[in-house]
């Protein structure tokens, strides 16, 4: 792989990068190209099951804004699933990816190139479900940026519909160090994921694959009681938050967590 494709432009101190819009340097062509190959979509379909899908089935939603799609692994599920899927990603690269894998298994994505923090500008309706997984929220540096993505993806919704948001278990790498099963979400074979650098305002991640080739992500370690405030002071009243798909789990252990937030306006909650 050329030089070219694997230059994210860091510059010479990387670990100072802490800006919002720097994703769109970090999934180039040659990360994107690699994606596929690091999340497995086989490995990762068997060990997340129908998780999502049946926590939609179960509130009753049809129309879903992959607001995170990457490339288009849980947009293709949902609409093999029976779902109505607007796939949305603020990297072109990823979207195009996602075109293309939607196209080799049979379903011509509907496409939307949005930001976030004005998604409702670039995407049309309103939608029974919004989500945003893959560890996507992460990439938000600034709290400004945090709060008005939050509030955005609220007004997407219709008034009883439901957020569904993961993120890395943060708190467990900064208070006890990193250790991962890998069991769930980067299921790739001989590849190799590690944060280099973590500090209370930067988590950067190296990736590392069988050819050699090396890519790095810069994302903030969001704390998770940290989200679920921030949820709740947009609107969401009642959040519930999954560890590793299960409701039930000792803080420390999972890789990942699942934030289920209801738009639904609950007159006796205080």
């Amino acid at each position: 792989m050329s030089a070219q494709k694997q230059d994210q432009a860091f510059g010479d101190k990387p670990e100072e990068v802490r800006d919002t819009d720097h994703y769109l340097e970090e999934y180039n062509e040659g990360f994107v190209d690699k994606w596929d190959d690091l999340i497995d979509w086989d490995s990762r379909s068997a060990s997340e099951g129908d998780f999502f899908i049946q926590l939609l089935k179960e509130r009753g939603c049809k129309t879903v804004l992959d607001a995170a799609c990457g490339t288009g692994f849980h947009s293709v599920r949902l609409i093999e699933a029976g779902f109505d899927v607007v796939s949305a990603d603020g990297s072109p690269e990823m979207l195009a990816k996602a075109f293309e894998n939607g196209r080799k298994r049979g379903h011509v994505l509907r496409t939307a190139h949005a930001d976030w923090r004005w998604l409702n500008r670039d995407i049309n309706g309103r939608y029974d479900a919004v989500i945003c997984l893959g560890n996507s929220f992460t990439h938000l540096f600034n709290e400004r940026d945090r709060r008005k993505t939050l509030a955005e993806f609220y007004s997407a919704l219709k008034h009883d519909g439901v957020l569904i948001l993961d993120q890395r278990n943060y708190d467990a790498i900064l208070d006890h160090g990193y250790s991962s099963k890998h069991t769930y979400y980067y299921c790739g074979d001989n590849i190799s994921v590690y944060p280099e650098h973590v500090d209370q305002g930067l988590a950067r991640f190296r990736y590392g694959f069988p050819d050699d080739s090396v890519y790095h992500l810069n994302m903030f370690p969001l704390r998770k009681d940290y989200v679920r405030r921030l949820m709740t002071e947009v609107g969401f009243q009642k959040i519930e938050t999954f560890g590793d798909f299960k409701e039930t789990y000792r803080e420390s252990e999972p890789d990942f967590f699942i934030h289920l937030a209801e738009k639904q306006y609950h007159e006796d909650n205080e």
